[in-house]
């Protein structure tokens, strides 16, 4: 049941990023995309999913944070598929509901090989810090297709726009956590099809 750990690295003409993802950490994040607010928020989730996550990109920020936080996005979430494996005895299913004091998020996920996002979330700038507010809808997206999960991310309310993304990245990561937390009741995959 430990050990799920994987190293995924992707190089473009416009990033380059390596990545590494432990299921079964202790929190400990060491970030650096060379985008501070995203530095940030990966930072949150690696300590609020018990995860143990290293990345180190280098993008073409000199644009903008597009490509940079995106690419993240699809080498996260194929680490994150690695690290799960098989899925035999996980629970596949997460949820969380997370306030950062005025803001309030839902995550819910479901591991389940079928990859679709709804996101939810209205932000009134249009950057923090130097993460464009777009990106984290991007960030998400590539997360979910690449790791093949169902992933909905709903903003109840919230006015300040930090608290908000803060609000979400805790509510993903403790979501995660669940979703790929054991139970010893499942014999294989949770699935009646056999197959994730």
């Amino acid at each position: 049941m430990k050990g799920r750990v994987s190293k995924i690295s992707r190089k473009t003409a416009e990033t380059d990023i390596t990545a590494f993802f432990c299921a079964d950490g202790k929190g400990n994040g060491n970030i650096n995309t060379g985008i501070g607010f995203l530095d940030h928020m990966l930072t949150l989730f690696a300590k609020h999913g018990f995860f143990d996550v290293e990345i180190e990109a280098q993008g073409d920020i000199y644009v903008d944070s597009h490509h940079t936080a995106e690419d993240v996005g699809i080498v996260l979430g194929q680490a994150i598929k690695e690290a799960a494996g098989d899925k035999a005895g996980i629970k596949r299913y997460g949820s969380a509901r997370i306030p950062m004091d005025e803001a309030l998020a839902c995550v819910d996920i479901d591991l389940s090989g079928r990859a679709f996002l709804v996101f939810n979330a209205q932000f009134k700038c249009d950057n923090i810090g130097s993460m464009q507010c777009q990106m984290f809808e991007e960030f998400f997206r590539a997360v979910a297709f690449n790791a093949g999960m169902t992933l909905h991310i709903n903003v109840l309310y919230g006015k300040n726009d930090h608290h908000i993304a803060e609000a979400i990245y805790k509510a993903f990561a403790r979501a995660l956590d669940t979703a790929l937390g054991y139970d010893e009741r499942i014999e294989g995959v949770m699935s009646t099809k056999g197959n994730l």
